[in-house]
């Protein structure tokens, strides 16, 4: 999972690539390099550490040119080190190449190569493509990448210089995102909007095995036979703000902040008269459902915890049997799909590798495949049978705040309309539901105007070494969320814990002290967390408890009670994840975590 980026026009390259790595550090960021073609030769300046590290470098020599390519880096061959960071040059110097991707069979490539007496600088997998270029390369870059993409196997983002052909930049993709920017006299390639959003709002999607031939006047799109491919201009609307800071310390508070208006854009004009669910591009009518006994939803990290949320909301509204599964293993575990399966697969920003791999053989066995996603133009809309998309913008942070809670209100508007096809939800039920929805966006706007409690706490308990959450139904399935919040980016350990299993193992690691966080909001399981709770207070565990508004029957059993507002029971984990979202944020910030960038992690998931 890495951020490539690359420019072609009459302005000096240098400082545009630099500026568009900056906004793709999020993809990785153990190294980071760019290369410039100038004058018959490639210029390549690449070192292991931040992007101010390279920064640095750059601005010790005047590196000329306006055409290159850029790379920042999540190691996935070879470990982070100056030689092994990106972009990689063939082995006589002829061809530049940056990668985001894993080439599967690039050891017997090497060792093929090795033996045709091509020489090895770096560990990596795309050094072997530089110097496979450069083996078919006759005179014609766009040839040779044809006849490297035929030999190659696994998922590339790949962007090409060739000193003997300096008027382009050659792209390709498989399975890793890759756009291309149109701009007036210039064009661009990147991984992701936000790197060129200042340049120009008009970009092409690229789709697996696809080819852009990119010059400073023209792009051409090609398939890997050399046919000519037809291609819509997608027009950006975000705001150039809406990637930036805004004002605040870190991307993830702003995305926090971000929350209400992305609720709100995610049911814009999905609910009619509070009676009628319009899902854009779901197609699924009465009829299909009948054929459908089972439904798998398949989902990653944070989207794998709303995927939770799904199937309880699921299962209660439209009485179809779900089933919850971690798209890493769905597909290794030969799994029971088939024409009568429907497959909802979440994704924030539709790469994810694994589940684009668990969407692939869903549909292999036959299943209908709903994607949910927030990234128009994105692997898994493209290969899934319908697509509900989540307005929630750019998503910089590594860790998913506003995606979540708005693929909470995809998964219950997805819910709502299976059961209103399936008549097994009253108009009542229907008109209540809706309300309330709409009423989401002013009460997490609430929780955040009331952010003082949570933050306050934070800075008492932040020196916490373990830390235990609890829950019941749909609290439980939040608790997984909170807990996953807060050891990615405060490196606190914690675990989640349905409330009921305690005395089946956990109470044994409750101790004098031990930091328990209790969710409580579910009425009808109310009296069965309470005895849950009291058991954790007589081991002398620190509880605080997340309830309901109106709900007192906390007060004196817990150490520390924290309200959401009232609303209907499914609709409780967007409100109840908001201040578990905060409680991570300033336990983060109190002990000096990076907060959007977490060790060890990265945003986008694209390489198994």
């Amino acid at each position: 999972m890495c951020g490539i980026v690359g420019y072609i026009g009459d302005k000096q390259a240098t400082p545009i690539l630099l500026e568009g790595l900056t906004k793709l550090e999020y993809r990785g960021y153990d190294s980071a390099g760019i290369a410039i073609l100038n004058d018959g030769n490639i210029n390549i300046k690449k070192a292991k550490g931040r992007l101010n590290v390279l920064k640095e470098l750059v601005e010790k020599d005047n590196m000329v040119g306006t055409i290159g390519i850029g790379h920042t880096r999540w190691a996935t061959h070879g470990e982070p080190s100056d030689t092994n960071s990106h972009p990689h040059l063939s082995q006589s110097g002829l061809i530049a190449v940056v990668h985001n991707g894993i080439i599967e069979n690039y050891l017997p490539l090497k060792k093929w190569l090795l033996e045709e007496g091509y020489t090895f600088k770096s560990e990596t997998d795309t050094e072997v493509v530089a110097n496979l270029l450069e083996y078919y390369y006759n005179g014609d870059i766009v040839e040779a990448v044809k006849k490297v993409l035929d030999r190659i196997e696994g998922s590339y983002a790949l962007g090409v210089l060739c000193k003997n052909n300096p008027d382009m930049i050659v792209a390709a993709r498989k399975e890793a995102p890759l756009i291309v920017g149109i701009g007036n006299g210039e064009n661009f390639i990147a991984s992701d909007i936000p790197a060129i959003l200042k340049h120009t709002r008009s970009v092409y999607f690229l789709d697996d095995h696809e080819i852009a031939i990119i010059k400073k006047d023209s792009v051409e799109f090609i398939d890997m036979f050399g046919r000519q491919v037809e291609k819509s201009l997608f027009e950006v609307k975000w705001d150039v703000e809406a990637a930036e800071k805004g004002g605040y310390e870190h991307f993830m508070i702003k995305e926090i902040h971000e929350q209400p208006s992305a609720i709100k854009d995610t049911l814009r004009g999905r609910i009619i008269d509070d009676s009628e669910i319009v899902l854009d591009d779901v197609k699924i009518t009465k009829e299909d459902l009948e054929k459908i006994d089972k439904i798998f939803i398949v989902a990653c990290g944070t989207a794998y915890h709303a995927g939770v949320v799904g199937k309880y909301v699921i299962e209660n509204l439209a009485r179809i049997p779900v089933e919850v599964d971690v798209a890493s293993e769905f597909r290794y575990r030969n799994p029971l799909v088939n024409e009568r399966t429907l497959t909802i697969v979440i994704s924030q920003s539709g790469e994810t590798a694994d589940t684009i791999a668990a969407l692939k053989e869903a549909r292999k066995k036959g299943s209908r495949v709903i994607a949910i996603t927030n990234v128009v133009g994105s692997s898994v809309s493209r290969e899934a049978d319908d697509v509900l998309y989540t307005w929630a913008g750019p998503e910089i942070a590594v860790a998913s705040t506003k995606a979540y809670t708005t693929q909470l209100i995809a998964l219950y508007l997805v819910a709502m309309d299976l059961a209103i096809k399936r008549g097994t939800i009253t108009k009542t039920k229907v008109m209540e539901l809706c309300t309330e929805l709409k009423k989401l966006p002013e009460k997490v706007q609430y929780l955040l105007d009331n952010k003082d409690v949570i933050q306050k706490f934070a800075s008492e308990h932040y020196n916490a070494k373990d830390v235990f959450y609890i829950g019941r139904g749909l609290d439980y399935a939040v608790a997984m969320e909170g807990s996953l919040k807060l050891k990615e980016i405060s490196y606190i350990h914690s675990e989640a814990y349905p409330a009921g299993e305690l005395k089946h193992g956990t109470l044994a690691l409750v101790e004098e002290g031990t930091l328990v966080i209790a969710l409580a909001t579910q009425d009808d399981l109310f009296e069965k967390m309470l005895s849950n709770i009291k058991e954790v207070k007589a081991r002398g565990g620190f509880l605080v408890a997340f309830a309901k508004q109106g709900n007192l029957q906390l007060e004196g059993v817990v150490d520390k009670v924290i309200y959401i507002p009232e609303t209907l029971k499914e609709l409780t984990p967007v409100l109840t994840v908001v201040p578990l979202q905060l409680l991570a944020y300033y336990m983060a910030v109190e002990k000096g975590c990076d907060v959007d960038k977490p060790r060890n992690l990265a945003k986008s998931v694209t390489v198994e």
